[in-house]
């Protein structure tokens, strides 16, 4: 009774502490060890069951569902170390949750996944999610209804290159260690445009096709692609930018005018740092650029085929420079190139050589060759001072000056009263006036400066009224180019015209000179091995010396090491059909080896100069 008494509330109490005091008979010290303990226990027990779901299929299903998740796979314990125990018990209670699925399935790779490496980047596996909060670094895809996301499962290593995320039904294996230093990139089967791929922070994002063609490089698409599916992306719009639908016309054939044009502006580019003048002549079947005989506006003195030539090496050869490949000269092009233009060639009978291949080769890609006719009807194209041919449907001219020295050619009296020739080194040519108007002038000089009276330099060279006893051929030379680049630089408008400087071309004579027997109808090979070419022509390198000092900007055409490899090219005995008594008493004794057999070497000169007019033409579209 004491101790009920004890317990009893002072001044009356309440309801509450009469209540209370019905059970203050169980609050004995035995009682409340029990308790706690079982409480203990039942705690205990949980978490067990909780962090060991595996031991929960021995008891129930549902008790399973609750622990393990609806999803739950066996036979995954690999991938358990990577997941959170926590998310399967909050996602029950929590459906909505934003916590990651602990027992994933990755499938092997589909087959249509294409993968492109690239180094030091690892690659990241992707894990599904029903988690419909946003994530960083993540891409969403549309697919049943149901968001998935893709989480990567370890850090992205630096420099990697991340790739588009596979179609919902496909998934990624993880990579094997010989892998682990490639980034791969898988392109999408199917995304559908209303959600789009997000940015994800890789430090090589891909290149865009405007790049592409700034650089130079072609895109070269992946062989491992389904056409079928790149097809329906095309249809439904929503291939990736760039690369899809190029990709899926390329394979069925269907290449887009643009495409073409990309391919020619990427051919441009491997040009612009490419030494034209370096390289070597290869075989290839596919020349002549024109037909021997099918062009009757050659010389007799070029055309070696009407004379009888027999060997035809010498028309298989193409100019091959190291650093890149030389357009082949594609004569409509050039045509529409030079619509409502004048073309004129300027200089000694190696220009004329020069000339008479272009009008060749642009002649014979005319449909209708009735309109395309020389303009005063000349058939002989010697011993006139100028020559032009009019391609009537482009309303062009290729045409003819002849100015072998470029400086004027004069008389005065000599002593006796009679008149004599010099070599106005202070004026240019008559003929200046007539095509400082031109559109592309061509100019050369060379090979009358090696003549007996040039070379001499006797009482030959004049400046002013002043006419030298003795000039030396070289400061001779200097002079008259001198002349040239003033005249250049005073008349010709760099906003209009367009200038080249054509190099000297390498003579073969053996045993002589041009009138004295030397000789090169024996050479049916070209020369192969450069310690055999000979050393530049000094007056090349007082014309570089004056090219560099002119306000004018000249594109200087040196020819003169690809000549000097063919010592095969010349006429040789081949130059014309009518021989003299002379010369059929010793045929051998009267051979060309300056000028060029046509089909021949100086296509090629003209296949640079439709290069160089390429470059040009492109520089001028960009500016």
């Amino acid at each position: 009774m004491a101790d009920v008494t004890k317990y009893q509330p002072i001044n009356g109490g309440n309801l509450v502490s009469d209540v209370k005091s019905l059970f203050s008979i169980l609050k004995t010290r035995r009682t409340m060890a029990f308790a706690y303990g079982f409480m203990f226990a039942f705690v205990v027990f949980t978490a067990f069951l909780a962090f060991n779901p595996s031991t929960t299929t021995t008891f129930s299903p549902s008790f399973s569902s609750i622990f393990g998740g609806g999803n739950s796979v066996t036979g995954n314990s690999s991938d358990g170390a990577s997941g959170s125990r926590y998310s399967s018990f909050f996602s029950y209670f929590f459906p909505n949750g934003s916590f990651e699925q602990s027992n994933r399935v990755v499938p092997p790779p589909a087959p249509e996944a294409n993968l492109s490496r690239s180094s030091n980047a690892t690659v990241q596996p992707p894990v599904v999610d029903t988690e419909p909060p946003r994530v960083k670094n993540r891409t969403e895809v549309n697919g049943d209804q149901t968001k998935r996301t893709v989480v990567p499962e370890n850090p992205p290593a630096g420099n990697q290159t991340l790739g588009l995320p596979v179609s919902p039904p496909t998934a990624i294996q993880p990579p094997t260690d010989a892998a682990k230093n490639d980034a791969q990139s898988t392109q999408v089967s199917e995304v559908p445009n209303s959600n789009q791929t997000k940015s994800l922070p890789a430090k090589a994002p891909p290149v865009a096709d405007d790049q592409v063609k700034s650089s130079g490089l072609k895109s070269i698409p992946s062989q491992n692609s389904s056409s079928k599916t790149e097809e329906k992306q095309v249809a439904e719009g929503t291939s990736p930018a760039n690369y899809t639908a190029p990709l899926s016309k390329k394979q069925k054939g269907e290449m887009s005018p643009d495409s073409g044009e990309s391919a020619k502006q990427n051919d441009l580019e491997s040009l612009k740092n490419c030494d034209f003048f370096d390289g070597e002549w290869v075989p290839d079947d596919s020349y002549p650029l024109y037909k021997p005989g099918s062009c009757g506006l050659i010389d007799e003195q070029f055309n070696c085929h009407l004379n009888g030539r027999p060997d035809k090496n010498h028309q298989k050869l193409k100019w091959k420079p190291k650093g890149c490949d030389l357009p082949r000269l594609d004569g409509g092009r050039m045509l529409d190139m030079l619509k409502g233009k004048r073309l004129v060639f300027v200089g000694d009978s190696l220009n004329r050589n020069m000339w008479e291949s272009l009008v060749c080769i642009l002649r014979n890609s005319v449909k209708d060759q009735s309109k395309v006719f020389e303009a005063h009807g000349r058939q002989v194209f010697r011993g006139e001072a100028a020559y032009s041919f009019i391609f009537k449907d482009y309303n062009c001219t290729v045409e003819f000056f002849v100015s072998p020295f470029l400086v004027r050619e004069s008389e005065v009296p000599d002593k006796n009263g009679k008149k004599k020739e010099t070599l106005r080194l202070d004026l240019v040519g008559k003929s200046s006036d007539q095509y400082k108007g031109a559109d592309i002038i061509v100019f050369n000089t060379g090979h009358w400066w090696t003549h007996d009276k040039t070379a001499r330099g006797k009482d030959y060279y004049q400046e002013g009224s002043h006419v030298y006893e003795v000039l030396n051929v070289l400061e001779a030379f200097r002079k008259a180019i001198t002349t040239w680049a003033r005249w250049v630089d005073r008349n010709i408008n760099p906003m209009k015209s367009i200038v080249f400087f054509r190099g000297y071309s390498a003579s073969h004579f053996s045993g002589g000179q041009w009138n004295s027997g030397g000789q090169c109808s024996s050479e049916t090979e070209p020369i192969k091995n450069e310690t055999f070419l000979k050393r530049y022509p000094p007056k090349m390198v007082v014309l570089e010396r004056v090219l560099k000092g002119m306000k004018t900007h000249v594109t200087y055409l040196n020819i003169t090491k690809m000549t000097d490899f063919r010592k095969d090219g010349h006429p040789s005995i081949y130059r014309k059909q009518n021989l003299t008594e002379e010369e059929r008493k010793s045929p051998l004794r009267f051979q060309d080896c300056s000028h060029w057999c046509l089909p021949g070497v100086p296509d090629a000169w003209n296949e640079i100069l439709f290069a160089e007019l390429l470059l040009k033409q492109q520089q001028q579209t960009r500016t």
